[in-house]
């Protein structure tokens, strides 16, 4: 019941909006309270890192404190703060290419997030089946990839993707039906079995 609350007031965040505009600090910092973890699920599921996930989420809000005034229509803001993580994304993305620098470590941090409680050995499959996913997802064309992020994970209609993305809803069905299809084809090659997951 209180994820139902908090999806509606997600969806209902113009007010908070509008009086942040004004300059109410108090409003801004609900309205961050509403959408971290959304835009932290979001930024961990495109880097698979929970430092580097805090980092762009960190940074998605302060670009969101720092020209939230220039959106004109606040029922826009839930694409309007998905097209800034993104470009946070890609700006990190850049940032470690020129620093030519991968990490190999995976941080189980993350998962405190999510507060997930199951038994030992659900836990063990259940991150054993992210890893892989986390190690699939780098592996896609990057448009692909975010379609793939913002409808299996974070749930959104073909109809908000295209809007945030800026391109059709076919165009969005099509980058999903061409990132799914490289996903299976990748998890057939290895001849990995997903199925115990």
């Amino acid at each position: 019941m209180s994820e139902t609350l908090r999806d509606i007031a997600i969806n209902h965040s113009e007010s908070l909006v509008e009086k942040s505009q004004k300059g109410d600090n108090h409003a801004f910092g609900k309205l961050v309270g509403l959408w971290f973890k959304r835009i932290y699920n979001f930024t961990f599921k495109y880097f698979g890192n929970h430092d580097m996930a805090m980092e762009v989420t960190q940074r998605t809000f302060i670009s969101v404190y720092d020209h939230l005034g220039n959106l004109k229509n606040t029922g826009s803001f839930k694409y309007w703060i998905y097209k800034i993580a993104i470009n946070q994304c890609h700006e990190e993305d850049r940032r470690q290419k020129r620093r030519n620098w991968f990490s190999i470590f995976q941080n189980d941090d993350a998962r405190k997030v999510e507060e997930i409680h199951m038994d030992p050995e659900k836990e063990y499959h259940q991150k054993e089946m992210e890893e892989v996913m986390n190690s699939l997802l780098k592996l896609i064309p990057e448009e692909q990839k975010v379609v793939i992020i913002m409808k299996e994970y974070e749930g959104m209609k073909f109809r908000e993707i295209a809007e945030t993305l800026g391109i059709s809803e076919n165009t969005a069905k099509s980058r999903l039906y061409y990132g799914l299809n490289n996903l299976k084809k990748m998890i057939s090659k290895s001849g990995m079995n997903l199925e115990k997951f």
